[in-house]
């Protein structure tokens, strides 16, 4: 019998009764009703084309897809005591940003090709992560399709089928604790099959409504859109769920008032944005949910799903302060240069970035190969060959580099400086890199909501 149960009240959200977040001591009022969240999109991910037979072997690790879930499953009580209450996980996975210029040829095998079967073994380990968030009071956003993957389907009437076969898998678990998202970013179908229909507004409007008969209104439904929010979409949805990639605090503000307009009675879950988690503030400003996302640690496979050192670690601390739960104090200008671990590699570049606790008091990054500089990044998440608040362009040390360095100017005027010896790093192949998926350019893409 599920453990987690939970219903929607207006805007906010109650799990077993109470408002989230009721149960701490000294909790913040604003939080209550809130479900702050993060992208696990790839805790039972897979990849069934031999032609990617050992890409995901990397980051010191053999990839095994069961290892990546138990993993992620091991890891989630320490998410859940720094203020997480759900997380969002795809049947189709999503795409690793770094590894490929098209999500296409990855083939996750979630759903047969006429979408009457759920592969067994991606099921269960979904299955097994809504058990154990079930168990210490977590709810799954169990997101079923994922753009990069539609065009496995014969067609439309396949991927209606295979929503159906979704919902009756779930129907089946013996747990309440699950709120479905029936595609990630609906709107971008047609990027991967220019001929189906099913990402228009009113189509995705009329599927919603389609879920719920089938479910008998058991799990709250809704999807999320990458360009635009439509009015139709967001009112036939129990929730709205929206992303805000690229976003800064005033972009996204702006946002939610939209979104509001449509649908003032609704809970507003933002299930994907960035490592920008100074939008935790504008959250509970504006009384939304947001969510976490780290596309290096937490969407390129094998993930390492715990509280990372870094951007991981500044967001659960700033998570559970914006909450009321006591966490750890660090320093306030405690800052880490995040990519230069030995292991965090893909195609020998590094994505180097400098994670701070209060990424708010920094004026800018100046980023140098002995002494001679490379980029200057002016804005949170303060990367070196920024693209968008949730990715940037690979680094490769130049042919006898000694040096890296990041000068952090502070908005006090003072000044810290963090290194790496780049001699003790292993050399790097410049012929590996690839151009980034075209879903990652700025100019369009989920970059636009």
């Amino acid at each position: 019998m599920s453990k987690t149960r939970y219903e929607i009240c207006g805007q906010d959200f109650k799990i077993n009764g109470q408002l989230t977040y009721s149960e701490i001591p000294g909790v913040n009022p604003a939080a209550k009703g809130l479900l702050f969240n993060a992208r696990f999109i790839q805790g039972v991910f897979n990849d069934i084309n031999p032609a990617n037979k050992g890409v995901y072997d990397r980051f010191g690790k053999t990839f095994d897809p069961d290892e990546n879930t138990r993993a992620l499953i091991e890891a989630l009580p320490a998410w859940y005591d720094a203020g997480l209450r759900a997380i969002t996980v795809g049947l189709q996975a999503g795409g690793p940003i770094y590894s490929y210029t098209d999500w296409a040829v990855i083939e996750t095998g979630a759903f047969s090709a006429d979408g009457k079967e759920i592969n067994p073994d991606t099921w269960r380990r979904m299955s097994e992560i809504i058990k154990a968030a079930d168990e210490i009071g977590m709810l799954v956003i169990v997101s079923f399709f994922y753009q990069g993957q539609f065009q496995y389907f014969d067609g439309d009437a396949a991927a209606i089928e295979a929503s159906k076969t979704a919902c009756m898998a779930l129907l089946e678990l013996d747990y309440d604790n699950v709120i479905i998202e029936v595609a990630n970013e609906y709107d971008t179908m047609r990027m991967h099959n220019k001929d189906t229909a099913l990402g228009e507004h009113k189509n995705m409007a009329a599927w919603i409504r389609k879920i719920r008969e089938w479910t008998g209104g058991r799990f709250a439904v809704g999807s999320s859109p990458a360009f635009r929010v439509n009015k139709e979409q967001v009112q036939a949805s129990d929730l709205a769920l929206i992303h805000g990639n690229q976003k800064r605090r005033q972009e996204l503000h702006d946002l939610v008032r939209t979104v509001r307009m449509y649908a003032p009675d609704k809970p507003i879950v933002v299930n994907e944005d960035s490592p920008l988690f100074t939008q935790l503030e504008v959250a509970i400003d504006n009384h939304f949910s947001w969510g976490y996302y780290n596309t290096m640690t937490k969407q390129e496979p094998p993930c390492d799903w715990g509280i990372t050192r870094g951007e991981d670690q500044y967001f659960a601390q700033r998570l559970a302060k914006v909450i009321g739960i006591k966490a750890e104090t660090l320093p306030e200008k405690d800052v880490y240069l995040q990519g230069f671990e030995p292991e965090m590699t893909i195609d020998d570049g590094r994505y180097i970035r400098v994670a701070a606790k209060n990424p708010e008091l920094i004026d800018r990054v100046r980023f140098y190969e002995d002494g001679k500089q490379l980029d200057i990044a002016y804005a949170e998440p303060f990367m070196l060959y920024d693209k968008a608040t949730w990715i940037q362009e690979p680094y490769y040390p130049g042919d006898g580099a000694k040096c890296f360095s990041a000068a952090i100017r502070w908005l006090d005027g003072t000044e810290t400086v963090l290194t790496q010896d780049l001699t003790l790093l292993p050399p790097a192949d410049r012929n590996k890199a690839h151009k980034p998926s075209p879903f990652n350019d700025p100019t369009g893409g989920n970059a636009s909501l």
